[in-house]
């Protein structure tokens, strides 16, 4: 990593009067339109019976329709795609970039836009990129803001890059045994009240659950990763005052300082002391024992990944029948925020990044193109391709159909991603039909089952909020917060509930003073007010 750090920061100097001569140019160049173009895509290699990345049936039918529907002549460039950063750096510094290029690097795109080396996009979407823009919708991160000017500086405006969207947002779901409501009695809960009298229930009344667990019933699973299995329920009491207020408290993916954290340890912390919670979660710290505690039928609700028990390398939910015949971990959306909406954090949105050098001849026909990949009819055939050849029907969705090697209609990347930038999944509409395509991914598990799951889990979704600055204290303090965090949630968990406040001012104060404090002053200073 050091050695790529420093040939990059060279070839980023080499390049910067390259750059500062392209930047002159810029306003002539970006009048013109039509012509020919240049674009990026990803060189997976030719392994596995792999197509040519840049010459392909696919790249064939991108360069006729382009041609009929654009009159723009399009000719790929491909770059390695586990060695982008060296090879666009190398492109970039030559001035021999594409006219369209994309990365995961962010950081990149930064040291490229600081030397001057990226057009300003801010002028152009409006008018260019109008497909884009309805494609990538809204901003969840930033309220009252369109996803496709989620880069834009705050100060200037200037916009050096557009965001691909993430399909598949699905962050993390609460699972509960409907084997063992049904015995009770009990209907799935949609309340905080009914999850908590459903946990009460099973503590209650172990001697009449199935599978033999009479005397090792654990209402609420848990192991030593705390922060993840509790978000789900923590979560819900987030209540920063602002965007601003969220973005200055949420870092180190250990949010302890979102106002509503402690509400919502609180409610963890009595529970525990009322025999609902796995008792020994701090010292669970190998996952597959908390897995195979899962799979012998002893629990009764956790939280994790939200398709988590159906995942077929983690085999929960197919082990545990095998252990308790007609036993099932179903969704709940249950755990309500203050004003009973039952809220989730959901993953942020964008992909990888899309730019212009400022030295490309065709900036306008780049962009042109970029809104052609965001219509439904272009984007929709790249992804699925022709019934019978490249996918079969399933329940009303598109199933992907592999192709032999050295087949013409091969793709290199799933769902040629590499190749329908805009997007990163299967994207057909509407959130229901796309989480149909990712249910066929579950061998053994009904759609409707893994369709329920992803709607539960994004539903009154938001995400954390992304405020375009550069901090400095993050990555300093990053690991001793994680631990003092981590620490800070299993000791107040565990307090006798008398002493919780207690607990948590000693802690969180020192949480404060081993760096949280110094992070959150620079980023309220980052973001002025």
């Amino acid at each position: 990593m050091k050695r790529i750090g420093f040939v990059l920061a060279i070839l980023i100097l080499a390049s910067t009067i390259v750059f500062a001569r392209a930047g002159s140019e810029q306003q002539a160049q970006t009048t013109a339109g039509g012509g020919a173009i240049t674009v990026e895509i990803f060189d997976r290699g030719m392994d596995g019976g792999r197509s040519n990345a840049a010459n392909n049936a696919w790249t064939n039918w991108i360069k006729a329709k382009v041609k009929a529907d654009l009159n723009l002549d399009v000719t790929f460039v491909p770059v390695g795609r586990w060695s982008e950063t060296t090879d666009i750096v190398n492109l970039m510094a030559s001035a021999s970039a594409p006219d369209l290029c994309y990365t995961y690097n962010t950081g990149m795109i930064t040291n490229f836009k600081q030397q001057g080396g990226i057009l300003d996009l801010a002028p152009y979407i409006e008018q260019y990129l109008p497909d884009m823009k309805k494609l990538l919708g809204a901003d969840p991160a930033l309220q009252g803001q369109d996803l496709i000017y989620r880069d834009k500086e705050p100060t200037t405006g200037r916009v050096y890059s557009v965001p691909s969207v993430v399909v598949n947002v699905a962050q993390r779901n609460l699972f509960i045994r409907k084997d063992w409501l049904d015995v009770l009695g009990l209907p799935i809960p949609t309340t905080t009240q009914q999850f908590y009298q459903a946990l009460v229930a099973f503590r209650d009344n172990a001697s009449r659950l199935p599978g033999n667990v009479n005397g090792q019933v654990i209402p609420f699973g848990q192991d030593s990763d705390a922060r993840w299995g509790f978000s789900p329920i923590i979560n819900a009491y987030f209540s920063p005052a602002n965007d601003r207020e969220f973005w200055i408290t949420y870092f180190n993916d250990r949010p302890i300082a979102v106002p509503g954290f402690k509400e919502g340890l609180r409610l963890i912390n009595r529970w525990f002391n009322e025999g609902l919670i796995y008792n020994d979660f701090p010292i669970m710290t190998v996952t597959d024992d908390f897995f195979n505690m899962l799979k012998t039928g002893r629990v009764g609700a956790y939280g994790g990944n939200w398709d988590h028990p159906y995942r077929t390398d983690n085999a929960i939910q197919s082990d545990l029948q095998r252990n308790v015949p007609n036993a099932q971990f179903v969704p709940v959306d249950a755990i309500q925020a203050p004003n009973g909406v039952t809220r989730k954090l959901i993953s942020d949105k964008p992909g990888l990044r899309i730019f212009v050098p400022a030295f490309s001849k065709n900036p306008i026909g780049a962009l042109q193109y970029l809104n052609w990949l965001s219509k439904p009819e272009n984007y929709n055939f790249l992804q699925i391709g022709t019934q019978g050849v490249n996918h079969e029907l399933v329940g009303g969705v598109p199933s992907a159909i592999a192709r032999p090697a050295g087949d013409p209609w091969i793709m290199n990347s799933s769902a040629n991603i590499d190749m329908t930038i805009p997007m990163n999944g299967v994207e057909l509409g509407s959130p229901e039909r796309n989480a149909r395509v990712l249910a066929l991914g579950y061998a053994g598990t009904p759609a409707d089952v893994i369709v329920n799951a992803y709607a539960i889990s994004t539903r009154n979704g938001y995400a954390p909020v992304v405020y375009q600055a550069t901090t400095t204290l993050d990555a300093q303090y990053d690991q001793v917060l994680k631990d003092k965090a981590d620490a800070l949630i299993a000791q107040v968990v565990r307090a006798p509930t008398a002493q919780f406040d207690s607990t948590w001012d000693t802690l969180y104060r020192d949480y404060l003073q081993s760096g949280a404090q110094a992070v959150m002053d620079e980023r309220s200073r980052l973001w002025p007010r």
